[in-house]
């Protein structure tokens, strides 16, 4: 009786899943698809598709108008992306991610107790890559000037109605931001008032940014006066920005606050065209960002899963779970160890990382019956032929003391509750101002404060951007830093970085990724681009810290393996495991330090299926949002069409032709 009840629950799921309509309608076009993380930056994309830019240019302008939106990002933050180039049927890699500055050593911040780089604030600055990133992607792969694609960004500085909650964002942290002169200035216009920030519809006007943008349009221009080439005169755009007054000025605001950014460092970090790396799962290749970026982890993840019958399990069924929250378990222990800048030593292990008998291997692990608490970074270098430098530190991972910061987390605990509750064994607060769903108190229900501020720091979000054309381009960004609370360098107009953060200062934790001068963090960050049959098949990223890769493993599952349409598969369930070192925020070791077992699931999930997960050893958190905004284009090569699909949550938006 009680496995007919089960099945009986877990049919009610699947048509649940497959029977229902999506909440936004899925996007098609023949022509062009632009997706972002505002309306008002998708709107630019189209913009720039309508006045006959491909997918490059228009990328480029909703990068630009996100930025300047502060959709969880400013200028001043870091951009990561992958580009399909039809015209050489590649895949190419962008890493535009700033550098640890001058001065950024374990030494420096362990003599001030941190026990990682601080979370906010001029200390908390890698050096800006989006500027760099978006100059170097236009003029190498765009067709249109940079003043063009600019042009909406300009326009949304000069004033636009800004949203609730990027100007709910700025009153919440208004306390942090008044720290920081440059940015009460901007985000603070009504200092002395009850309300200090913008209210929602109210014309938020940026006049230093709009200063620094015209700056680099005039710079293009001047170049074009020279008889300089179109990607010449771009070019002068971005050295203006990195060699000369912008940065002049971006130098002295950051020192002046406290940062440790020269114009050295500005002058020496360069844009990195690199190959992607890539796993073939089921005929689809699969392409993600190099080991700077946790993006591996879900190439490791298919290799594993490729071991196992997903679809004869049924989605979100307890052994698909079961299954799925191991292997990413297994994947996440070997990120938080071996991953970092390829470009410092020592030299990441890939090659074993990503070998389908190393993941045979970490499939064998996987207890069938019970949640392993214990799951370590496996040895993958006898799959490179060679010998593991660090065998003892492997043997004392995750023992690691503890540290402090000296500081308040941002994000305070007062920014992170749901207003449609989170409900389980344990209420717990979601990050609402990431999301969009602060209800402007902390859940009425009580909440958990200290759990409601490690969700918040694991689902710290960013943006994305998606774009596509009928000539064959394709680009997947996902950009970030600089979000609010931000600390503006200067009268600049553009927000630091705050990514020095997923720096360590201990090489147990992972001696690949401890803080030099000059190297990049390994980040979160993770656009993806598959193919199939030599074609693009689909380009998908997110957004939200720790949980990217989650999601977008479980997203492409969703189509690969059961079939849902591209819109079902961004609003289908997932689930996301704790059982990680987290990646930004806190104050101590404690707030990062992996919770074995705890897993959050849909409330759609059924009783059974949860009280069977319970007995396998795991503590179950249930909520209506399992997932950050993803944001994917589906190649429909059959009728020769795009199909967009954009989250059901925050105010991620498509338009297709």
């Amino acid at each position: 009786m009680r496995k007919i009840a089960v099945l009986f629950s877990f049919l009610i799921a699947v048509f649940t899943v497959y029977a229902q309509p999506t909440q936004k309608p899925p996007l098609h076009g023949k022509n062009w698809m632009a997706i972002t993380g505002k309306p008002l930056a998708a709107t630019a994309g189209a913009m720039i598709f309508q006045q006959g830019g491909n997918a490059v240019d228009a990328a480029c302008a909703m990068l630009a108008a996100t930025c300047t939106m502060w959709d969880v990002l400013s200028w001043g933050g870091e951009t990561q992306a992958l580009i399909y180039n039809p015209k050489t049927k590649k895949v190419i890699a962008i890493n535009a991610l700033g550098i640890a500055p001058t001065g950024a050593t374990v030494e420096f911040f362990k003599s001030k107790g941190y026990a990682f780089p601080p979370e906010y604030g001029p200390l908390a600055a890698v050096t800006p890559g989006t500027p760099g990133g978006l100059c170097y992607m236009l003029a190498n792969y765009g067709t249109m000037s940079l003043e063009q694609v600019l042009k909406p960004a300009i326009e949304l500085a000069t004033g636009y109605p800004i949203e609730a909650q990027t100007a709910n964002a700025m009153e919440r942290g208004k306390e942090r931001i008044k720290q920081w002169p440059y940015s009460a200035k901007v985000f603070l216009p009504h200092l002395g008032e009850k309300r200090e920030a913008p209210e929602a519809g109210e014309i938020f006007v940026q006049k230093d940014l709009l200063v620094s943008l015209s700056k680099m349009v005039e710079a293009e221009r001047e170049a074009l006066k020279k008889k300089k080439s179109r990607k010449e005169a771009i070019m002068a755009a971005y050295d203006r920005f990195y060699k000369g007054d912008i940065a002049a000025e971006f130098v002295r605001g950051c020192r002046e606050q406290g940062g440790l950014i020269t114009m050295e460092d500005l002058s020496k970090w360069k844009v990195l065209e690199e190959e992607p790396l890539s796993v073939n799962y089921k005929g689809i290749d699969v392409y993600k960002l190099q080991q700077w970026t946790q993006g591996p982890m879900l190439l490791q993840s298919l290799n594993i899963l490729e071991n196992f019958d997903l679809k004869k399990m049924g989605y979100n069924s307890s052994k698909y779970i079961h299954t799925i929250y191991q292997t990413m378990n297994l994947a996440f222990a070997d990120r938080d160890f071996y991953y970092g800048d390829p470009y410092f030593a020592p030299q990441e292990p890939i090659k074993g990382l990503l070998n389908k008998e190393y993941a045979k291997l970490r499939a064998a692990q996987i207890n069938q019956d019970k949640n392993d608490p214990l799951i370590a970074p496996g040895d993958p270098y006898p799959f490179e032929g060679k010998t593991n430098p660090y065998t003892e530190l492997l043997r004392n991972w995750n023992r690691s003391g503890d540290g402090n910061r000296n500081f308040v987390p941002a994000h305070d605990s007062t920014s992170v509750a749901y207003s449609s509750q989170i409900k389980t064994d344990e209420v717990v607060a979601g990050n609402a101002e990431l999301w969009g769903l602060w209800d402007g108190k902390v859940s009425p229900n009580g909440g958990d404060l200290e759990g409601a501020a490690y969700i918040d720091r694991m689902w710290r979000g960013t943006t994305s951007v998606e774009a596509a054309d009928k000539e064959g381009w394709v680009v997947s960004i996902t950009p970030s830093g600089g979000w609010l609370p931000a600390c503006i360098a200067g009268n600049t107009g553009v927000g630091m970085s705050q990514r020095l953060q997923s720096f360590v200062l201990d090489a147990s934790l992972n001696p690949y990724n401890v803080i030099e001068p000059g190297k990049r963090p390994r980040v979160t960050l993770t656009p993806t681009l598959a193919m199939k049959d030599g074609k693009p098949y689909l380009s998908f990223a997110v957004q939200g810290g720790d949980t990217q890769d989650q999601n977008l493993l479980q997203f492409f599952l969703n189509m690969v393996e059961f079939g849902m349409t591209v819109q079902q598969a961004c609003e289908a369930a997932n689930v996301n495991s704790n059982q990680l070192w987290l990646s930004l925020g806190g104050t101590k070791m404690e707030d990062r330090k992996p919770r074995p077992g705890a897993i959050l699931v849909g409330n759609s999930t059924p009783e059974t299926v949860r009280n069977e997960l319970k007995n396998m050893g795991y503590k179950v958190t249930t909520g209506n949002r399992t997932s950050g905004p993803i944001n994917a284009i589906y190649f429909d090569w059959k009728h020769g069409s795009f199909w967009g699909g954009s989250s059901n949550h925050g105010e991620d938006y498509g338009i297709g032709w």
